[in-house]
Order: C-alpha cells, then structure tokens, then sequence
C-alpha cells in the first residue's frame, strides 16, 4: 500500500474513532449537562410535569403539591409547588423551585417525582403518555413522618432553637423531624429575602438550616449511654460495679467537677454503675473513660453510626456525620493521647452529634442492640396507582449485645424513675431516657437534650430533642417535648 494512502488511512480511521468517542460522551453525559443550573431547556421541561404529591404517612395529608398555571404565551400548563403545611416539614420535605432548584425529599427523590426513574412501569407509562401527547405525572411519594406528632414537636420547639427526631426502633421509621426555627417553602420562589430577614433566636438565617440531620450540638451527658454501652459490652465493668464519687475526678493534674444537672448533692459517695448513670455523675463517667481510654469509647460511638452520614433518603449535603471534630473537620485520632478520654466519657471533649445521630442510639439500645436503616419514605405510587417501590426494614449497625441493651434500658429506666428525666415520667408507661447539659462555654447557654424510648419494655418510639442557648438542664428543658411527643405517638392525650 502507498505509504501516503496508508498515513491518510489511519488520519481518517483516528478520526472516526474520536467521532464515536466524543458522541458516547455526550449520550452518557447527556443527564448531567441537561440538569446544570440554569439550562432554560430543562427548566421549562421541569415545570411541564405534574410533580408527584407527597403525602404524610397516613396517605391523606399532603405537603407538597401542584398548582397549574394556565401560561397563554407558550400554549402550554406550567405547574408550580405549593406547601399547604408551610413550615411543618420544611426541612425533611424541602422544596422544588425555579430560582433555589431544589432540596430535602423534593431533591433527592427528584427522579422519581418527575417520572424520570429507570422503573419499568414509570418508563412505559411516560412513553405511552408522550405517544398521546399527555403531560407527563410523577410518583406520589407517602413519607413516615406522622403530622398529628410532626405538629406536638414543632409547638414545644416554637420560640426556641432546637431540633426533635423520633424513630421506631424496629424499623428506623422516622416519625418526627422536627427543626426550629422554620420556615415557608412557600416563599422560595420570589419572596426569598423574606426567610433571609426572619427574626428568631437562633439569628441570621438560621431557619434554612436543618437542626435535625445537619446540626453539629455538643450532647453533654447523653453521650454516657455511649459510655455505658462500652463499659458493660466490653466485659470491663458490670450494672453492679460500684464507684466513689467525692464530687470531682482529676484530669492531667487537674480536678473536672460534676455538673449541676444532676438531681441531689454534688458528691454521691459510693455508688453502683446503675445510680451512676441515674444521677448522671460526670465524676464516675470521668474515669471510667479514663480507663476505657478514648479509642474503646469511639470504637463503640461508631457502632451505633457516628463517624458515617446516616443513611436516611436526604441530600448528602443535608446530612452530617457525628464525631469529634477539630478545625471544623471530622476527626478520628489514631493516637488516643490527641483525645480527653474523661471528658469525652461524659460528651464534652469536641464531640458534634446532631439530634438524628441520637436517636438512633436511643432506638438502638430500645431493639436489642441493633441501629436499623432510618428512612423517611414508606412507599412510591405511581400514577395509576401501584406501588413501585415499599421500604423495608434493613439493618445498620449492629452496636452492642441483647444482654448489654437489657442493661442499658434498665439503667435508663432509673434515670426516668427517680433521676434526672423525672419530667419524662408517663403515668401507665415505662419510659427509659437520658439526660444531657452540655456546656458552651457561653454563660446561660447551654446545649439541652433528652434521649429516650418508650414504652421501655417493648420500644414503639426512640426520641432526641435538643435545644441551644438554654439557661436550664436537659432535665427541665428538653424532657417534656420529648414526653409530648412520645404521647403524641402512643396517641394518649397529653
């Protein structure tokens, strides 16, 4: 072959092959181009579907939903968000809008909202809608969130900054989530700079922000179920052990006083593992993890889920992990000298845990040992009706054993019956919580919260509530949005 007719071959063949290359490229990447911010292509695409309605778990309520808007100009019905609830949901449910695009359940579960999913139903019935020139539906998507206990926790939060999360311990449904303070979604779209200048306690715009999954709050003392889950499950102490508490244990030369959350004196004397945690005295769980060391107690925070993104159908932006942190960033020492082992024991040190990180420890000391999966989506209908897609309950983590959950429940028990979460108490109901003061180091600003899962005997609901910048204890404070909300679930008028 002539040597010119061979170079101009293989030229002609290079050709052909970067041509079938960069057209594969643009096939594969067509979804990502498409959905870049600001396409006028797919936004005026976006607001051609009817949107799935979300509906709460009774299948009726509804928080989100669409309004058609008649557009002359292009011949065509747009179809715009509305929010009935306003700020109930705000934060789980989000929103989907034209200027802020989307998020919560309206970003993550956008595809199947649109009817854009890979299921096979969804795409024969937009093929067969696009055939007759149908306007394409999305799924109804029926979420977990219970309204009637979505609405209790939101009163006890108003006027405050905090977060409620509650779970069933058995499936990792999640009932309530709760953030204050909120919002109305229905304002994104043109009234936005009305959200930016709310006025709430927490200041700024800090009703954007999901307190629930992406608030990072120092747990103080419920932290020591933690603790507590490591000492008993790692066979170095019993229910029974039995400690001296002369009112302060000493750190680095130093002496680390108990708290003022605890219910009587300052100083305990001797007292067993269970009075320990009942009375919540810094001073024991001081050394107790000192003798655990940090490393064991972490091991144990990463078995119930700290260190990881909970794996709940949000935005992986709108969910942070739980752990120490330093420099803002999450941080796992490898040398356990880098760690105040006392401090961490009782949830000081730099431990950030958001409300849902503790309500799956809550829920996972209440079934048996074991963090099942939290998910916010019971089930997908599509248009005709048929459900496409049904959670079902998958395991997590297995943190600790059935015998050292049945000791921890007992311990918490304690703490309800006659410690520091007497306000939790349920007249015919066993409740087992635990109490957190976590201090800021801002006078009158302490970080409150309440853990708990009831009824203790057989848990139908796990629940964490915290709030900022709160003068009292988790005691006074938190526990009785968390008893509101229990009730509020075990349908039993408060």
């Amino acid at each position: 072959m002539n040597p010119q007719i061979r170079r101009l071959f293989f030229v002609l063949a290079g050709l052909f092959v970067a041509l079938i290359a960069m057209s594969s490229y643009w096939l594969w990447d067509a979804p990502n181009l498409e959905a870049k911010r600001g396409n006028p292509n797919l936004l005026v695409k976006q607001l051609t579907i009817k949107r799935g309605i979300i509906y709460a778990s009774d299948g009726r309520t509804v928080f989100a939903k669409n309004k058609k808007v008649k557009k002359k100009n292009v011949g065509r019905t747009w179809y715009l968000r509305v929010y009935p609830r306003r700020d109930l949901v705000a934060h789980p449910v989000g929103y989907s809008t034209i200027e802020r695009s989307r998020t919560g359940l309206e970003a993550s579960l956008n595809d199947y909202l649109t009817g854009s999913n890979a299921n096979l139903d969804t795409v024969l019935n937009n093929a067969l809608d696009k055939l007759k020139g149908l306007t394409q539906e999305g799924n109804d998507v029926v979420t977990t969130i219970n309204a009637r206990a979505q609405r209790t926790a939101m009163a006890g939060l108003s006027g405050k900054c905090g977060a409620a999360v509650a779970i069933e311990p058995s499936t990792g449904r999640v009932l309530v989530m709760a953030s204050s303070p909120s919002f109305d979604p229905n304002l994104v779209e043109g009234h936005f700079n009305r959200i930016l200048r709310q006025r709430t306690p927490c200041g700024g715009a800090s009703s954007l922000l999901d307190r629930a999954s992406q608030g990072g709050f120092i747990p103080g003392s419920t932290f020591k179920v933690v603790t507590a889950a490591a000492a008993l499950d790692s066979g170095r102490y019993t229910i029974d052990s039995r400690f001296d508490d002369p009112g302060y244990c000493t750190e680095y030369g130093k002496k680390v006083l108990n708290f003022a959350d605890q219910s009587g004196p300052e100083v305990f004397g001797n007292v067993s593992f269970t009075e320990a945690l009942q009375h919540s005295i810094n001073a024991v769980f001081c050394n107790i993890g000192k003798s655990l060391g940090a490393n064991r107690v972490l091991e144990y925070a990463q078995r119930f889920g700290f260190y990881e993104e909970p794996p709940i159908e949000l935005p992986s932006n709108e969910v942070k992990p739980s752990g120490l942190y330093k420099n803002n960033r999450l941080f796992l020492p490898k040398d356990p000298n880098e760690v105040d082992p006392g401090r961490l024991a009782f949830g000081q040190e730099r431990l950030q845990v958001t409300p849902l990180q503790m309500a799956l420890v809550a829920a996972g000391i209440g079934n048996h040992g074991v963090v099942m999966r939290p998910t916010l989506v019971e089930k997908i209908i599509a248009p005709g009706g048929k459900v496409i897609e049904h959670y079902s309950p998958k395991e997590w983590k297995k943190a600790i054993k059935a015998r050292t959950a049945a000791e921890l429940t007992a311990m918490m028990e304690a703490v309800v019956e006659g410690g520091t979460g007497t306000a939790a108490q349920i007249p015919g109901v066993p409740v087992a919580g635990k109490t957190g003061t976590a201090e800021t180091g801002r006078t009158g600003a302490n970080d409150t919260w309440f853990i708990a899962f009831a009824p203790a005997n057989r848990p139908r609901i796990a629940v964490a509530v915290e709030l900022s910048d709160q003068s009292g204890t988790g005691g006074t404070t938190a526990a009785p949005i968390a008893k509101a909300i229990i009730e509020a679930l075990l349908r039993r008028n408060p």
